[in-house]
């Protein structure tokens, strides 16, 4: 049976400049600015596109003097990508324009991120934020397999530091860090300390796909989807999270490892193994978030995470390197545009061997994510060198 997206190959990606405010835009302009990137990476304009998938849709559609074509609006995440993918493996679409942005949301500076203030009346009464639902989740991973502040201090400076030596990030040359920085620094949610937590910024990003005859025109070297899902046990933020908290649909899998079942149909798809994998470009909105995923996606065994990362292996010629921009935690974290942004574009540059900064010699298999146990979804993508 062929690969489902065998005939489609990612061929363009951007990242407009990341800040923490860019004042001469806002979420729209800077999500165009980030598609017109994109598609000048591809080699492509405007007019080869027959299908946008953004946050500003139509907005995009008039200011790029297209149609007729389809458009899709979307959330910017991994499961968008797979839909935008599926346009061109069904026949629906040839090119495809995806992007996503923030600016101009996040104001007033003086509390938490937006989109870490649920709207929830039963969740925002007993001060749920987006930082004390993961450490709930963190929290009972800890009392279960004595996982400790240090190794998620680890992964924190691991991260902080991959950002620290990128020119690009937000938080370039603010380091280097070591894991008694971060728990030197204070409290947030316990466990979390300040330097265990994603940033806020504002930025965004543009992803091109097109069918695989015509990236074989195009000067980019293509990356090609090898396997992707997605698993939701709810709504985000209306509820607390609770560890233990199941489904029907695979009741042996608890919402602590949502993103476990993605991760064994993704690597189904591909044909691959974790073994396969030779960069991790893991989401980072809490550093707990990096040893739940090495779990779920079957990295290493349940509870042995925070040993795995305390030998190094996650870091840069570790048998595993994550998050080689700095993530959420130093590169740039955009809003909702964050799920693209970062993962999926850091993983095609890793196996386009382009990434400018902590580039995993010959890299040819990736794997990206985005979610989090505490919004109780995770989406998992590998991306290869090689045509499935």
């Amino acid at each position: 049976m062929p690969h489902p997206f065998r005939d489609v190959a990612i061929v363009g990606v951007y990242n407009t400049v990341q800040a923490r405010e860019l004042p001469d835009h806002d979420s729209a302009s800077v999500e165009l600015e980030g598609a017109l990137g994109a598609l000048a990476d591809a080699g492509l304009t405007p007019r080869d596109v027959d299908t946008v998938c953004t946050q500003f849709s139509s907005e995009d559609v008039l200011a790029l003097g297209l149609g007729p074509c389809t458009t899709r609006g979307m959330l910017p995440r991994i499961t968008s990508v797979l839909d935008a993918a599926a346009l061109i493996a069904t026949g629906q679409s040839d090119v495809v324009l995806m992007a996503a942005g923030g600016a101009g949301v996040y104001t007033d500076r003086t509390a938490t991120a937006p989109w870490t203030r649920p709207a929830h009346e039963f969740v925002v009464g007993h001060g749920l934020f987006t930082a004390a639902e993961f450490a709930l989740i963190a929290r009972r991973h800890m009392l279960t397999y004595g996982t400790t502040p240090e190794q998620m201090a680890i992964v924190a400076a691991t991260i902080r530091n991959n950002g620290h030596v990128n020119p690009k990030a937000v938080y370039y040359g603010r380091g280097p860090y070591t894991p008694e920085d971060i728990l030197a620094s204070r409290m947030v949610a316990d466990p979390y300390h300040l330097l265990d937590c994603s940033t806020t910024s504002e930025g965004a990003c543009g992803l091109v796909l097109a069918r695989a005859d015509r990236a074989a025109d195009l000067a980019t070297t293509p990356a090609w989807i090898l396997g992707g899902a997605g698993d939701s046990m709810g709504p985000s933020y209306h509820i607390a999270p609770r560890w233990d908290m199941r489904g029907s649909t695979d009741p042996d899998i608890p919402a602590g490892y949502v993103g476990r079942r993605a991760a064994r149909r993704s690597f189904a798809m591909a044909g691959l193994h974790p073994s396969d994998v030779d960069v991790a470009e893991f989401y980072d909105p809490f550093s707990f978030e990096i040893i739940r995923q090495l779990e779920a996606f079957g990295f290493c065994e349940d509870g042995e995470g925070g040993p795995f990362v305390a030998a190094g292996e996650i870091a840069p010629g570790g048998s595993l390197p994550i998050t080689t921009d700095g993530g959420l935690m130093s590169f740039g974290h955009p809003g909702y545009a964050a799920q693209l942004v970062q993962r999926v574009i850091r993983a095609v540059e890793q196996v386009r061997g382009t990434c400018e900064t902590m580039q995993v010699p010959d890299a040819e298999v990736a794997i990206c994510s985005n979610g989090g146990a505490g919004a109780l979804f995770t989406d998992v993508l590998l991306v290869g060198r090689e045509r499935p």
